[in-house]
């Protein structure tokens, strides 16, 4: 069966394990569902996630022009700390900046590949930790606001990394660690402007990846190098697909693809 879409992200589910699902305009896929099953990856053309345009995608499935244009796409995104909305200050789209940074936000670690810091909007919460592969998280503080959750990432840092190591995180060698007190050796770091956020009460959440077989060592696939790939689906983790052949494909990196998807036979 071919299906045919631009790429978004997977929305998920939380579940044991988490549920997978690639939308398109007209069709979505439960990915679990498909899990052993032959499928075919077919790069069709581009289409630019706001002006729907075939333009090569720049970063985050823009085209280069939007990129550098669209409110989602400002600085702030990456880096919370350069948000302004709650000093009434614009950077691209005032309405916006305040819709998405005056709401509660949460700093939190997450062991994907190892522990790391990082913010996201309480109602990503728990989203965000699984588009990192994270197999375990918790929260540290629930800020009011975008800034001052950027502001204590920043902070810490200093004493934890705010990056994932994807290779790591899908061949699975990763140790459980205790995130309980991580989080309590990390609370005299934090902003005093910060630190009466602070969540002592949070336990860890533990997630579940649908994966049957994980990869020794993993080689990416770039549709940009290989616009037509075929291989069997052995796991979802991230955003990331995984194969048999080790193989890996990164949804989420691959926004703005229009791809032909065909659904083969069993593995």
């Amino acid at each position: 069966m071919l299906y045919e879409g631009v790429l978004r992200k997977m929305q998920t589910e939380i579940g044991n394990p988490i549920q997978y699902f690639l939308v398109f305009e007209n069709d979505f896929l439960n990915m679990n569902q498909l899990l052993d099953k032959e499928l075919q990856i077919d790069f069709i053309k581009f289409e630019c996630l706001n002006c729907g345009k075939d333009k090569p995608i720049y970063r985050q499935g823009f085209c280069k022009s939007c990129f550098f244009e669209v409110p989602s796409a400002g600085d702030w995104i990456m880096k919370p700390e350069l948000s302004t909305a709650h000093l009434d200050k614009e950077d691209r789209d005032l309405e916006y900046e305040k819709k998405v940074q005056l709401q509660p936000h949460i700093v939190y670690l997450a062991n994907s590949s190892n522990v790391k810091v990082g913010v996201t909007r309480k109602s990503q919460v728990p989203t965000r930790w699984i588009d990192q592969g994270a197999h375990e998280a918790i929260e540290i503080i629930e800020a009011p606001n975008r800034y001052l959750a950027g502001i204590t990432e920043v902070a810490l840092k200093e004493y934890v990394s705010d990056k994932t190591s994807w290779q790591k995180m899908l061949t699975n060698r990763i140790e459980d660690v205790d995130l309980v007190e991580w989080r309590d050796k990390l609370q005299s770091n934090i902003p005093e402007e910060a630190s009466k956020y602070f969540l002592s009460e949070k336990t860890e959440t533990h997630l579940d990846f649908p994966v049957l077989q994980y990869p020794e060592k993993v080689k990416s696939l770039n549709l940009d190098k290989t616009p037509s790939y075929k291989g069997i689906l052995k796991g979802i983790k991230g955003q990331y697909l995984i194969f048999e052949d080790s193989t890996v494909f990164n949804i989420r990196g691959s926004e703005g693809y229009y791809i032909g998807l065909d659904l083969g036979s069993s593995g």
